[in-house]
């Protein structure tokens, strides 16, 4: 799946590239935009009472993004264990998507009706698999 971002001049730092932590919300606001393309919007996830929480980021900065920059996110699932998945992320240039910006790997885990864990629904290993 891939999400659009634009990078917005309070996203820089002093330097006049995107912070390092400004790409973490990049990566979440893609996460839910692949949910949302896979069919699981947050009004799906809402009716479901399902929750994802995030509980490990990995993250590889490889060069910087500045104002104005269009990027792009690409999201798919990497691995699936009993309750939890890693999503595979990797920030592109919109003009040259061969150069990486940043790639990460997120873990999170399923949360249930009942407020526990629970197993990935299969139909989000189907659909985001196949992203």
């Amino acid at each position: 799946m891939e999400t659009p971002i634009g990078v917005r001049m309070p996203e820089l730092d002093s330097f006049g590239h995107v912070n390092h932590a400004v790409f973490l919300n990049y990566l979440e606001h893609a996460r839910f935009d692949a949910l949302r393309q896979a069919g699981f919007s947050w009004e799906v996830l809402a009716d479901r009472n399902w929750a994802i929480f995030v509980v490990r980021v990995e993250i590889d900065y490889l060069s910087e993004a500045r104002r104005e920059d269009e990027l792009i996110v690409r999201t798919w699932a990497d691995s699936f264990r009993r309750t939890s998945m890693i999503f595979a992320q990797e920030i592109v240039r919109a003009d040259n998507p061969a150069v990486a910006v940043a790639k990460a790997r997120v873990t999170a885990v399923w949360i249930g009706p009942d407020r526990k864990p629970m197993r990935a629904p299969d139909e989000i290993r189907k659909r985001l698999a196949d992203a």
